[in-house]
């Protein structure tokens, strides 16, 4: 039926006719169960949406006839409109992507230990900041502050809400209102935006950039001390590399320096990690308990990538320095609450045995686990799926690479495994999409015309439920 108008602004007879057509919200209301569990208030908003949408659909000249408006038609809408106000934003997916610490879907899972912490401390009151030997206030920054020290040799530690805010507190302490000298290749930018000159800017220290963006040499250093100097700050470049004519100077050059001019040294290691990777197959990342041997006075990283724990930023140093930033007033505001000291501690305490945390911390465990599991991982899938879907889709295992993620380990490929999807009925973006709107939804990369999904970072437990997700969407489809 055509909804073409007379003459402009003016709808069609038909179009008139579609309009009048349009269920009343009474109409609706009559059409659900009296005693249905979801909120009267609810079911007129979702009911108003979709006559919103109905009215601007006809008016815009779909092709709609009469029959798309009956309760046949239109109830299926209003309850699937329903389920979805229903439910919750913020859920699970099953990450296919192949990248383990990924930033958009929450970085690092948490081991066991932490989630039985996180229930205890939640669902019970806790000692979050009660000294339990004097009985006195005490400080939530001790729990973990201990752990950390020996793990790393630090002096001194402090935890706050994530590595930006680390940072920023350790520049507005040390450095607020004087200069601070950074190597130009070090002047990175991270996701959200967030770079190193414009964090100092907002502290109030001034920047000093020295060398050249590829080569740096310790001379360019010393020659930028001046009077007004308060820091010497390396920043770790872990989410880039600059290969070819390139130079820079160590951090024990930096820290030699320093100590000739009575000058602190910071490291932001950004993705800071307690343990030698490289016998993965991993490239040589520092670790933060060399970075501490260096000498250095205070370093910075994060606690949800590398490290395998939740969001928060560790600061950690020489106890003179890090007094200095807990007593700073900004620590407050940036401090963090008793969830995440919860899932950090019990992470740290995996590393008091390494090849438990090797074994317990979900990041770790996905950085070292052998190709053959990957393999077998994916062949449990395609034996799930395969009968089922061959009418519709091809399906084959592929050797691709999996990353890192996270701003961590740029460039460093890790050999993975992967279930290839070419649907026979429409397009490998469809298929995506359809898998990301699902309600456990299915997240994976596209290919040269295949979905692939990378049993690196599907779980054993997720097998099933993804088989399941893969035929609905099929299923649907065919319906």
């Amino acid at each position: 039926m055509s909804t073409k108008t007379e003459s402009a602004g003016t709808p069609s007879a038909a179009t008139q006719r579609l309009l009048r057509a349009i269920p009343k919200v009474d109409e609706f209301l009559g059409w659900l169960d009296p005693s249905s569990a979801v909120p009267a208030f609810l079911v007129k908003s979702a009911v108003r949406q979709l006559l919103e949408s109905l009215r601007q659909d006809i008016l815009k000249g779909a092709p709609l006839v009469p029959a798309d408006l009956t309760q046949k038609t239109l109830l299926p809408r209003l309850c699937q409109l329903l389920a979805s106000r229903l439910r919750p934003n913020f859920r699970t997916v099953i990450n296919g992507t192949g990248v383990v610490i990924h930033t958009n879907l929450g970085r690092s899972l948490l081991p066991e230990a932490a989630m039985t912490s996180l229930l205890a401390v939640g669902s019970r009151y806790s000692n979050l900041e009660l000294d339990l030997t004097t009985g006195k206030r005490g400080s939530r920054y001790s729990l973990v502050e201990d752990v950390l020290c020996e793990l790393t040799g630090a002096e001194a530690a402090l935890v706050v809400n994530n590595n930006a805010a680390a940072v920023m507190l350790v520049l507005d302490t040390l450095a607020k209102g004087r200069e601070v000298i950074v190597s130009r290749g070090q002047l990175v930018e991270i996701g959200g935006s967030f770079r190193i000159p414009e964090v100092m800017s907002r502290t109030g220290a001034r920047l000093v950039e020295v060398g050249a963006t590829n080569r740096t040499h310790l001379g360019d250093y010393e020659g930028a001390i001046t009077e007004e100097t308060a820091l010497l700050l390396k920043v770790h470049t872990s989410n880039y590399r600059m290969i070819g004519f390139t130079s820079e100077v160590s951090l024990g050059e930096l820290v030699t320096l320093a100590a000739r001019h009575n000058l602190p040294v910071m490291e932001d290691l950004g993705s800071g990690c307690l343990l030698d990777l490289s016998r993965f197959g991993l490239a040589k990342e520092p670790t933060v308990g060399e970075v501490i041997r260096a000498g250095v006075d205070v370093v910075t990283f994060s606690g949800d990538k590398l490290l395998g724990g939740p969001q928060a930023g560790l600061i950690l140093g020489k106890k003179k320095i890090i007094e200095q930033i807990k007593a700073n007033p900004m620590n407050r505001a940036l401090r963090i609450d008793k969830f995440t000291l919860a899932g950090l501690e019990a992470v740290l305490r995996l590393y008091f045995d390494e090849q438990k945390a090797i074994a317990a911390i979900p990041t770790l465990a996905m950085l070292a686990m052998p190709l053959a599991v990957i393999d077998q991982r994916a062949k449990r899938l395609r034996r799930l799926i395969g009968k089922e879907l061959a009418p519709v889709c091809r399906v084959e295992l592929k050797t691709i690479a999996s990353m890192v993620g996270g701003g961590s380990l740029p460039e460093q490929p890790l050999p993975s495994r992967a279930v290839a999807l070419a649907p026979l009925e429409r397009s490998v973006n469809e298929l995506e999409r359809g898998l990301r709107e699902l309600a456990l939804p299915v997240l994976g990369r596209i290919e040269d015309d295949w979905l692939l999904l990378d049993m690196r970072t599907v779980a054993d437990q997720e097998v099933p439920l993804l088989a399941n997700c893969l035929k609905e969407i099929f299923e649907a489809k065919n319906k």
